[in-house]
């Protein structure tokens, strides 16, 4: 698997006088942490592989504001809100996909008010358009047969209503898809979001992200899909927790069609 990925920045394309199709939203979870670092990488690819013209900030990209703004902090969140936005109004970026469900909404649903008005795309729902166009070929590939749950992520489900895109997507895996007993609009929480990411929960009788491991081991399945990085590392502590790290992989769906296609 080829490590060399063609990532031009917005300045590159500016300088070109070009526009890109699309801005990539890293993320300070898909440009940081090392797990996170590797979906960013499969969406890369895939996007690559699709010939989509697209680009990142790179240097020039600030976190969304998102964990500060959960945790209470709204001058803190305007701050980084305004600089990105500043940004982004400055390269006249049109269209932004995201592979993070957490900038995705503040992206979309926050920083209009502010005077950030995008096209924001979960990089489940770009996929997918990008899968109706025929630019991206999704086939089962080592994952045809094999039993999969989705962990639905809380801003991407319950918060904008994103139930099908990754669902879809993994039905093209040829995966036997199977539902956890709270799933869609029912789903619940990995236990990350709200900025508890960042802390360590309170005492109580059991994690919210071991309830919701049991919740997906219950399904018996091979993989527990996730389209969010912090789900994956929550989801990804539940399954040590569990002790079952050698039989179940907790994988991003982006790199789930990455794999398949051998990218």
């Amino acid at each position: 698997m080829s490590e060399i990925i063609k990532v031009p920045t917005m300045a590159e394309y500016m300088a070109q006088g070009k526009n890109p199709e699309v801005l990539f939203w890293v993320g300070c979870a898909g440009s940081f942490d090392d797990r996170a670092k590797k979906i960013s990488k499969a969406f890369a690819r895939l996007l690559n592989n699709a010939g989509v013209d697209f680009a990142v900030l790179g240097a020039e990209e600030g976190c969304t504001g998102d964990p500060a703004k959960r945790a209470g902090n709204e001058f803190l969140f305007q701050m980084q809100a305004m600089m990105n936005i500043q940004v982004l109004n400055g390269y006249e970026v049109k269209k932004i996909v995201t592979t993070c469900p957490h900038c995705f909404n503040t992206l979309k649903n926050e920083y209009p008010e502010l005077g950030g008005t995008y096209e924001v795309m979960h990089h489940t729902q770009f996929l997918k358009s990008l899968l109706n166009e025929g630019r991206l070929k999704v086939e089962g590939g080592k994952f045809k047969g094999k039993r999969i749950t989705f962990h639905d992520p809380c801003y991407l489900g319950r918060a904008n209503g994103e139930y099908e895109a990754p669902r879809e997507l993994l039905r093209k895996l040829e995966v036997e898809l199977v539902e956890m007993k709270r799933c869609k609009s029912r789903g619940l929480c990995c236990g990350a979001g709200g900025a508890q990411m960042f802390k360590e929960p309170e005492k109580g009788n059991k994690d919210i992200n071991v309830e919701r491991t049991e919740e997906a081991l219950e399904a018996k399945p091979e993989v527990i899909a996730a389209g969010c990085p912090f789900c994956n590392t929550m989801m990804t502590d539940g399954v040590k927790n569990k002790e079952k790290e050698d039989s179940i992989a907790v994988m991003d769906i982006a790199e789930m069609i990455a794999t398949a296609q051998d990218l």
